[in-house]
């Protein structure tokens, strides 16, 4: 298939032409456009959708690579397997022919089409409630938005297609890199569709996993705090955007304090439909062996049986020394996300559990990933109040997330000689909070690249100590790692439109 960008919209259009090869029809597939008549078909249509984000490849709970693996996080420290490939991304060794890019880059679109699919179709066909119809333009809208916010972080500028492409040409027509701000356009219209779609503000227990009001809020708010932290233009207004959405969605919560809910019931299984600080998770289903989670398993050290009923031979999740450094004493997250395993004498992720007999021996966990939740935005809330010159609103969203943690707020911490030294600037401070706080949770990189520039990306990753980021080179990184490259199979499609990245 000519076109890797979009493959899956030629997947539309290969049963109606003439007789090549590849124009063949599927003596028994089901043409697109006969396959959806129906409320009920438009309905499976937008599960499909939600179906999509579960791959590891594109951002369900196994997509560390390109996220905590590619940050200070988490090192894939073996050199050898795979060709070598998945270690490219932890040690800033990243070529554009890396396979693993490639299926990175393609899982990302997938939801993107799909939306489309649907939206081409859905006013054509008659509801039993108008309201409904409205609803699940909002959520494809919000799923398209949330799968361009992180295209356009790790590639920058990048094809942007908001319909159906029926037919070769129309594919060949779009493909070209359209202009970060103009990605950011369009992201930002799209939430704001959701925005007026009438969606719940939170989903009942019945509905978790999809798309509500509190999660259109608090992306928006992040779209509008990143545009105003990495785009040149229109800082002010984007950074004060940032504040309104992030505050409706704080706003919207159904708690008082975040220091009400503990932090070990935001990764309780038995709780995860009614914890309130979940705005937006991926369901996965306890005891299944096809649906189930496998972070608890997957995380589980040899001799160890905190995480899961799994009997674990290996280190289990492993991370960065760098990263345990960072943890402080008494901290009530240190004690829950990360313990030290005799057996293989290393330090090993706990975060995430389900210990339940319904996970079986087999470690067939119940946990949700979450995608967003509300330390995050008040963490997203103390950022945009610190750019916008409020320190001292910033500290006390700050203080809000350390309150709940059992640790000192920041004006007694910041009279500590070992913390003032780590975290001399309050920006350092909230994204030392962030990285604690939400660790392992898939958000170090995208936070690193909206915290620093190119230059200062570098400059913080080379001030690190090597002994504390197992063999990953340090001395690998230089500006053009900030962005990924643009898969090799995808430039070659046109070298002037699907220009590379600088520095491949």
């Amino acid at each position: 298939m000519r076109n890797k960008i979009f493959m899956f919209f030629l997947l539309a259009a290969l049963g109606g032409c003439s007789k090549s090869f590849v124009e063949q029809k599927n003596p028994n597939g089901v043409l697109v456009d006969n396959g959806y008549k129906t409320e009920a078909d438009i309905t499976n249509g937008v599960y499909g959708v939600y179906q999509a984000l579960r791959s590891s490849n594109c951002v369900g709970e196994g997509a560390q690579l390109w996220t905590d693996d590619r940050a200070d996080d988490i090192n894939t420290t073996d050199n050898q397997s795979n060709s070598g490939e998945p270690f490219q991304f932890t040690a800033f060794s990243l070529v554009p022919s890396n396979s693993y890019l490639m299926l990175h880059w393609t899982a990302l679109y997938t939801p993107i089409y799909r939306a489309n699919l649907i939206l081409s179709f859905i006013d054509s066909i008659t509801f039993a409630n108008a309201a409904t119809k409205t609803q699940y333009k909002g959520e494809l809208k919000f799923i398209r938005a949330y799968m361009y916010f992180n295209l356009v972080r790790e590639f920058g500028d990048v094809p942007l297609a908001t319909e159906r492409l029926p037919t070769p040409a129309e594919v060949t027509a779009h493909t070209f890199r359209v202009k970060r701000e103009d990605v950011y356009a369009q992201i930002v219209a799209d939430l704001k569709d959701a925005l007026n779609s009438g969606l719940p503000v939170v989903q009942p227990t019945g509905g978790k996993g999809r798309v509500s009001m509190q999660a259109v809020n608090a992306l928006l708010g992040q779209v509008y705090l990143t545009m105003g932290a990495t785009l040149d233009a229109n800082k002010s207004d984007n950074l004060k955007n940032g504040k309104t959405y992030l505050e409706a969605a704080y706003a919207q919560r159904a708690f008082v304090n975040l220091s009400d809910i503990p932090f070990a019931d935001v990764f309780d299984v038995s709780k995860k439909l009614t914890n309130q600080e979940i705005i937006w998770q991926i369901e996965y289903q306890q005891g299944d062996a096809i649906y189930s989670s496998s972070l608890a398993k997957n995380n589980q050290a040899k001799g160890e049986s905190i995480n899961s009923p799994f009997a674990s031979q290996g280190a289990g999740g492993l991370f960065t020394k760098d990263l345990l450094n960072e943890f402080e004493t008494g901290d009530l997250r240190t004690n829950f996300s990360v313990k030290y395993a005799t057996a293989t004498k290393s330090w090993f992720i706990t975060k995430f559990r389900d210990t339940s007999a319904a996970a079986t021996k087999n470690g067939y966990g119940g946990n949700d990933w979450i995608l967003i939740r509300y330390a995050d935005v008040i963490l997203n809330l103390a950022e945009v109040y610190m750019l916008l010159n409020d320190n001292a609103t910033a500290i006390s969203y700050l203080n809000m997330v350390r309150a709940r943690a059992g640790r000192p707020d920041y004006a007694t911490m910041m009279a500590d000689p070992t913390y003032a030294a780590k975290f001399p600037t309050l920006m350092l401070a909230i994204l030392h909070e962030r990285r604690v706080e939400l660790a392992f949770e898939h958000h170090r990189w995208h936070d690193l690249i909206r915290f620093f520039n190119p230059d200062e990306l570098v400059a913080f990753f080379k001030a690190k100590d090597q002994a504390n980021y197992d063999n990953s080179p340090l001395s690998n990184i230089t500006t053009k790692d900030y962005y990924f490259p643009i898969p090799l199979a995808e430039y070659k499609l046109n070298p002037a439109k699907m220009y590379q990245n600088f520095g491949y």
